[in-house]
């Protein structure tokens, strides 16, 4: 009878020094970014007196819904809503689409000319035409003040192709589309019927990306949009933010001192409304967020 041993890893000082480090860093880094969430999020409900004289912390102090009423009684707030998240679904979808078809087929090691293809797009991530020849462009093709001026120019991610792209050459094993095509199922029904639902990980993570940047967008409307009825939420709270928009919504309140001092905390309550949608749906991706990620990030 052959006895076999087993072979255990043995932690030694140095390894534990190593994790100490890397957990101190790990947390330093927690702090950080948890910290100025944990505080917009209890400023937006704490009463303006605290909130302006820096009284208030991680936790709300003197709590209050009144910034919030003001923010939702106002009509502009509803339609940027309303607006950004149109954007979103249509610009993601579309989005979604161009990148899917521009990344299968460079993808396909049977494509012509792929690798070159390739390069110039990549070449798009490091110099482009820069904004004034893009407004020009924009307005040419009769975009300006349109929905669309907020989707078309920013249909397509040179990076997340580059992951789309990496992905399917990588992960979808050659011998799946040669007995497709073995089988009589064409380029399309191959990539509908075998590759995306073989891809559901980085699909997830593409739609999270483009989700967030229409989101978050506000460069483009503010280039290309004066129609305030087209305007997204970003635009809407910068308007609040910095031009001074808080004044007329605190109008009711006594004094100019209160008025500055529920400005103060509207702020605040504008920045949490306009996050929560993202903090919404980031928990239903987030499984497949880092598979995707790693996934196609790796070039075979």
């Amino acid at each position: 009878m052959v006895k076999t041993k087993k072979s255990a890893i043995r932690e030694t000082g140095t390894d534990r020094i190593f994790d100490f480090i890397i957990n101190i860093i790990a947390v330093a880094v927690i702090v950080i970014i948890l910290y100025p969430l944990l505080f917009v999020l209890a400023a937006s409900f704490s009463n303006p007196d605290y909130v302006v004289s820096g009284q208030v912390s991680i936790y709300p102090k003197g709590f209050t819904l009144e910034p919030y009423k003001m923010v939702f009684q106002n009509s502009d707030i509803w339609t940027g809503y309303r607006n950004s998240v149109l954007y979103t679904v249509v610009g993601t979808f579309i989005s979604m689409i161009m990148t899917i078809c521009l990344a299968y087929p460079l993808s396909r090691k049977d494509m012509p000319h792929r690798r070159l293809l390739t390069l110039i797009i990549i070449f798009t991530m490091y110099f482009n035409g820069g904004m004034v020849p893009t407004y020009m462009l924009v307005r040419n093709l009769g975009l300006y003040n349109t929905f669309w001026a907020v989707i078309i120019p920013v249909a397509i991610n040179t990076y997340n192709f580059i992951v789309a792209r990496t992905f399917f050459e990588n992960s979808i094993p050659r011998e799946m589309y040669e007995s497709a095509m073995i089988d009589g199922s064409g380029d399309i029904r191959t990539l509908v019927s075998i590759v995306l639902p073989l891809s559901t990980a980085i699909l997830a993570v593409l739609i999270l990306y483009y989700a967030v940047d229409y989101w978050n967008a506000y460069f483009n409307a503010l280039i290309y949009l004066n129609d305030d009825n087209l305007y997204p939420l970003q635009i809407i709270i910068r308007n609040i933010l910095l031009i001074g928009q808080t004044e007329q919504m605190g109008s009711n309140s006594v004094g100019m001192g209160d008025k500055l001092k529920m400005a103060e905390a509207i702020k605040y309550s504008v920045i949490v409304v306009s996050s929560v949608p993202v903090l919404i749906v980031y928990p239903f991706v987030q499984k497949y967020f880092t598979k995707g990620v790693m996934i196609g990030a790796i070039k075979g």
